[in-house]
Order: C-alpha cells, then sequence, then structure tokens
C-alpha cells in the first residue's frame, strides 16, 4: 500500500461511497428503459439518467470526502494524481435503455492510478459488491470468501461484446480470433455487455475470468478493485499490472488469469495497439 493510500480511511470512504450509491438506486431503477439524450457517435450514447446520476452522486461525494470525481460523462479531475473517484453512472448504457438488468453503477477509487477501492451496484439484480485494497470482498454487505482457483478448462468467460470489422486500438478481427481459440479452452464463453457485471461476477466466483478492451479507467477501475481484494489478478492484455491508463482489462482468478494470457500469447501475440482509440 503506497503512502498515499495509507494516509486514507479506506473502511469510511468505502461505507460513504455506498450510501451515496445507495441514495442513487431509486433514480437507476425509476428510468429503466430510457431512451438515448446524448450521442457519442458510433452505437455509443447516454440517457439522462446517466446524466443526472453523474451530477447527483458527484456533487455528494465531494462534498462528503473531499475528494474529486472523474465521471463518463462530465469528465472532472485527471484520475492518474492523487486519490480521484471514477465514476460511471449506468455501465452496460444499451442494456439499460432495452430494459435489461445486466446494468450498474460504477465507482472506482483511484490512487496515483491505482485501484484502491470499488464498488458495482446492480439494483436490477438486488447485488451490491463492494471492496477495499487488502479486502474483503463484501457482496450485499457481507464478507465472502475467495472463491476457488479453477483451470482455465473449468471457467466460464466473460468476453467484453465487439464489432468482429471495427479497427481501432484492438481491431475486430483479432478479437474474433481470440473469442474462437477461447471457446474451444474453457468451460463456457458468456457476453453480458456490461464490464461492470463481468468483474463483479468474476471477483465472486460466477466467472473464472474477464476481457474487457475498453480503456476507460470509468469501465475497468472498480471491477479492478473488487478482483484483487478477492484474491484475482488484474492486468490489461499484455500481462502489466492494472492501472487507470491501461488501455484493456484482463482479470480472474490466479490459475485462469494465467490460461488467459496463455491463449492470448498463442492466438495474437505482442497485440500491436493502433493509436486512434
Amino acid at each position: 500500500m503506497s503512502g498515499t493510500e495509507s494516509a486514507l480511511d479506506l473502511p469510511r470512504l468505502l461505507d460513504t461511497a455506498g450510501a451515496v450509491l445507495d441514495d442513487a438506486v431509486e433514480i437507476f431503477v425509476d428510468g429503466l428503459g430510457a431512451p438515448s439524450a446524448v450521442y457519442k457517435g458510433g452505437k455509443d450514447f447516454a440517457t439522462q439518467v446517466d446524466l443526472d446520476i453523474e451530477r447527483r452522486i458527484t456533487a455528494q461525494l465531494e462534498d462528503r470526502t473531499q475528494i474529486p470525481v472523474h465521471g463518463e460523462e462530465f469528465g472532472g479531475a485527471d484520475p492518474v494524481d492523487g486519490p480521484v473517484w471514477v465514476l460511471d453512472p449506468v455501465d452496460g448504457t444499451f442494456n439499460y435503455s432495452a430494459g435489461m438488468p445486466l446494468t450498474g453503477i460504477l465507482l472506482g477509487l483511484v490512487v496515483d492510478g491505482e485501484a484502491t477501492l470499488g464498488l458495482t451496484w446492480l439494483p436490477l439484480l438486488g447485488r451490491k459488491y463492494a471492496a477495499h485494497a487488502d479486502g474483503p470482498l463484501l457482496v450485499n454487505g457481507e464478507a465472502v470468501e475467495p472463491p476457488p482457483d479453477l483451470e482455465l478448462e473449468e471457467a466460464a468467460i466473460a468476453y467484453g461484446s465487439f464489432n468482429a470489422k471495427g479497427g481501432g486500438r484492438y481491431a475486430g478481427d483479432r478479437r474474433a480470433d481470440l473469442l474462437s481459440a477461447l471457446s474451444s479452452r474453457v468451460a463456457r464463453i458468456r457476453m453480458t455487455g456490461s464490464t461492470g457485471v463481468d468483474m463483479a461476477f468474476t471477483a465472486s466466483g460466477v466467472f473464472g475470468g474477464a476481457i474487457a478492451f475498453s480503456r476507460h479507467p470509468w469501465d475497468n477501475a472498480a471491477g479492478a478493485a473488487l478482483v484483487r481484494a478477492a484474491g484475482g489478478v488484474a492486468t490489461d492484455i499484455a500481462g502489466n499490472r492494472w492501472t487507470v491508463t491501461s488501455p484493456s482489462l484482463v482479470a480472474g482468478r490466479p490459475g485462469v488469469h494465467a490460461g488467459l494470457m496463455r491463449v492470448i500469447r498463442e492466438t495474437v501475440g505482442e497485440w500491436s495497439e493502433s493509436p486512434d482509440l
């Protein structure tokens, strides 16, 4: 734990952040099915609920913790330096707009770029996942034992949704190649459409591991913290420890994570990155 982390009262911050997220649950539930309000490009959009929840949570967190917030919709403090909250007010926005319950609120605390505390609230599933550095993982407020480690062949793996014809940082055809290779090496592949769901389920043992191609810290910070608190491993797709500047997230139990990295290396080798995303 860094000096900055040790100076923070992480249990108190976790409790405060949980209360703030609880206060936003009614808005989240009532807004299920909200249409697009802000077009972001491609197939990406935000609803009015995204905007309203981010404003509400940001104001309360900054007032109650004196720590700045960086949110998906309105930006904010640079999450690389010092303690900063990183917020995704509605993760899995397409699911949310379609009325699908695999969606939630993600909040991470990053300290000098490290995922130090994470909360993933899944109101439509009645699940709340929370943890700070050194654990334990809390599910609905109760500490849970780390899930057992698995061999890759025994595990269900969550895989980030993608367009096989897409370009960008991790080209779609190579994601398809990796998906194909994994399909014969794991017990099951699942594609939920929500990084928050994928990582919370990985932390709690529903999934053995998960791969997310997003570089956005609001997608990944909470999940990286939860997985590590539960005794798992969180890196980028090259195997480097996940930090707020990482371009992707691969997470899982230690044995599963090691197996995922073997398949990644065998299938795509050193995955070169395009600078446009």
